[in-house]
């Protein structure tokens, strides 16, 4: 680049919001990358621990995946859901079937966010409703609809709703006023403040919507069953529950393919929601619901691009590699072995305070001295991870979470590699805000 040319982040703030975030203090342009590695502009490889937020499911430039794109985009491209595409009829009979939902149907959409839009618009349109339920620390994504049941005021810009929303407690374990009890005790207080929540509702409500494992909320999560409980109580008030496993879906939690299997005495949720991974790059989302909820609008609708024959070429060859390349049991087999790796590099460590998750969806957060959330010192660590060759993500109300989400056919050697990355990453974190190592 001439000295006389802007850099390409000093076009990206001449044109781009300010509120649009950049990782890093010198942000990274990806150029491409191959299995669990990507490469900056300069050239230097980096392990993925992220995923483009845990949307590189299977590994980048999956062989698969591409020679589906490239055959699919020599043939058309974009078709609109008024016409029928073979692609799409297949992929939603794939996921009616694994949902676990009775007499599904299923609707594409582009992304998280717009699959949360329209379960919300389902689920208000059938119970004649706009009172939603929601758990506090939560994100749906960034509408207006689905802002409005976040929980997480760093990433809720606005008060202003179409929807009375009533968040209850529940999806944080470690945290809170029901922190100190057992995990039965526990799901009793929730669901004794779930009752007194519905106490204050007028008349009808519509449903709850929850992640079974909350993703930007920094990979926390209830303990099991909790949902099922929580489903008793919805069931008695013909409350809908709406599971958001835009993160969750797809066998990353290793125990099971969906999140909300982990609450299975309930049975399926009413309605599901879906994206990210499913695509591994391609903007594919979508809800799955029974026919009675689907088919419950009144009047006409259609989705531009939701359903495109490239993205429908795409989700059904990665789909068909996770499946029979058994995935979820290698984030079962190797998230379990990255788990205990970090929690046996945290236990010497006090700015760590817990190492959190399931399979291949793992948090770490960081604290002060004091044991106050610390955003400075996830900041510093992300940066050191990023000096090391590694790239995780960043969540919590706080800000003060490593999210670890890598592709799912991560090795053992590179669970490895990116747990020897982060030990140092978070000892020089630890050493930045001036905390002594536990002997």
């Amino acid at each position: 680049m001439s000295p006389l040319q802007p850099s390409l982040r000093a076009r990206h703030r001449a044109v781009m919001p300010e509120w649009l975030t950049l990782y890093y203090d010198e942000p990274l342009e990806l150029t491409h990358g191959e299995g669990r590695y990507v490469w900056d502009a300069e050239g230097r490889r980096y392990l993925d621990f992220f995923g483009g937020v845990l949307t590189t499911m299977t590994a980048h430039a999956l062989p698969e995946v591409t020679k589906a794109v490239t055959e699919q985009a020599g043939r058309i491209l974009h078709t609109s859901t008024l016409y029928l595409h073979r692609h799409m009829v297949e992929l939603a009979e794939r996921i009616a079937a694994l949902s676990g939902i009775p007499d599904a149907r299923v609707f594409f959409t582009t992304s998280g966010t717009e699959a949360n839009d329209a379960a919300l618009l389902l689920a208000t349109t059938h119970r004649r409703s706009n009172q939603i339920l929601a758990m506090r620390n939560s994100y749906h994504g960034r509408s207006f609809s689905a802002v409005a049941v976040t929980g997480n005021s760093a990433w809720s810009p606005t008060s202003l709703s179409p929807l009375q929303t009533l968040y209850v407690h529940g999806a944080v374990r470690t945290r809170g006023p029901y922190a100190h009890l057992s995990d039965d005790r526990f799901i009793e207080a929730c669901v004794a403040d779930l009752e007194d929540t519905l106490g204050q509702a007028h008349g009808n409500v519509a449903a709850l919507i929850a992640e079974p494992v909350q993703g930007v909320g920094g990979f926390t999560a209830p303990p099991d069953g909790l949902y099922a409980a929580f489903r008793d109580v919805l069931d008695r008030h013909g409350i809908l529950w709406i599971s958001d496993e835009v993160q969750t879906g797809w066998g990353r939690t290793g125990d099971h393919f969906w999140g909300w299997q982990a609450h299975a005495d309930s049975g399926p949720p009413d309605l599901l929601t879906f994206a990210k991974g499913i695509g591994n790059g391609m903007s594919v989302g979508g809800v799955v619901a029974r026919a009675e909820i689907m088919n419950c609008l009144g009047a006409n609708s259609i989705s531009t691009f939701g359903g495109s024959p490239v993205t429908m070429a795409a989700g059904l060859a990665n789909l068909g590699y996770l499946l029979e390349h058994d995935l979820q049991g290698n984030a079962r087999r190797v998230g379990g072995l990255l788990i205990e790796r970090l929690r046996a590099i945290a236990a010497g460590l006090p700015v760590v305070r817990e190492v959190r998750g399931r399979g291949l969806m793992i948090g770490v957060e960081l604290v002060e001295p004091d044991g106050s959330p610390s955003a400075r010192a996830a900041g510093l660590a992300l940066e050191h991870a990023r000096e090391r060759g590694l790239l995780v993500g960043k969540g919590g109300r706080e800000g003060n979470v490593l999210r670890i989400a890598p592709p799912m056919t991560l090795t053992i050697a590179e669970a490895e590699e990116g747990a020897a990355a982060l030990e140092e990453a978070l000892r020089r974190a630890q050493h930045a805000i001036g905390e002594k190592e536990r002997p």
